[in-house]
């Protein structure tokens, strides 16, 4: 078993991408700016978003962040997001999920700009990824494939299942691997699959991003599978200081001994979704040269 490190990749790629900024700097071209507006206290999004911030600085990015009360009202998010979208010096930005219940989120993510849409939550970037156009590709879903590209993982051929049909994981990674040059064969299963254990015995890749902690267990995964936790749901814990941890949807010390590669949680998916973020910012900004 080969444990899938996210925090060296994410390294890895960070390294690149503070090259190629520094390289901008040296020619006098524009140094990336990403920006996130943060609504409310939520423990999860707190943590994510200080994480961006740091990123940013880590690779030379500007980064701006924008923080209002869970009081705000949707028109004032969405003047917010106008402000954005019209700020020239802004070259990428999100909106922190969730929000507050009195705010449509989907309404929220059509008010920004696609070319502004590092998140690809954008219904014209996902449409254009759909039909494999050049778009922003949501951030986990992009860092997963190149999780799987840099340990050099084919999906050529191969049985994936994907556990989860979110449009932030499940739906783009389905459309993703299903694409050619990945060229695997997909099933999306959810909430209403019958037969799970028999689907996913079958799979030589599970990507499980269904948001239940330690949902797989081994009798639902053959011999050398290779397993993907996007998993992150905090649950309450004696042993750490902040009085919670991080479980992934695997039960990992159950799973970990049949798999060929496995990612852990935390280290593992996470920082690819944030180094797929600075990714798709600095592509903003080049498109904006």
């Amino acid at each position: 078993m080969e444990l899938i490190d996210g925090k060296q990749i994410s390294a890895d790629i960070k390294a690149e991408i503070a090259q190629e900024v520094a390289n901008r700097k040296e020619k006098g071209l524009k140094t990336p700016h990403l920006a996130a507006i943060l609504v409310g206290h939520d423990g999860g999004s707190e943590t994510y978003v200080a994480h961006k911030v740091k990123a940013c600085e880590q690779v030379g990015f500007e980064s701006t962040l924008v923080r209002f009360e869970d009081d705000i009202t949707e028109i004032q998010l969405l003047e917010q997001v106008e402000a954005l979208n019209n700020n020239n010096d802004i070259d990428g930005f999100i909106v922190q999920l969730p929000l507050p219940r009195h705010i449509d989120e989907q309404k929220v993510i059509e008010a920004i700009r696609p070319d502004k849409d590092v998140d690809g939550f954008h219904p014209v970037n996902v449409g254009k990824m759909v039909i494999g156009l050049d778009a922003f590709i949501s951030a986990t879903p992009a860092g997963i494939v190149d999780l799987l590209e840099r340990y050099k993982i084919s999906t050529s051929g191969k049985n994936v299942v994907v556990l989860g049909r979110s449009n932030i994981v499940g739906r783009p990674m389905s459309v993703l691997l299903s694409q050619k040059g990945q060229d695997a064969t997909v099933t999306v299963c959810h909430s209403r699959t019958k037969n799970l254990k028999e689907i996913t015995k079958q799979a030589d890749i599970i990507i499980a991003a269904i948001g239940i902690p330690e949902f797989v267990t081994a009798d639902m995964v053959k011999n050398g599978a290779v397993i993907i936790d996007v998993g992150t749901t905090r649950v309450e814990s004696n042993q750490t200081k902040s009085g919670w941890k991080l479980k992934g949807d695997v039960n990992f010390d159950e799973v970990a001994p049949l798999c060929s590669h496995i990612t852990p949680v935390p280290g593992g998916v996470g920082p690819m979704t944030i180094v797929s973020l600075l990714k798709n910012t600095l592509k903003a900004t080049r498109l904006r040269d």
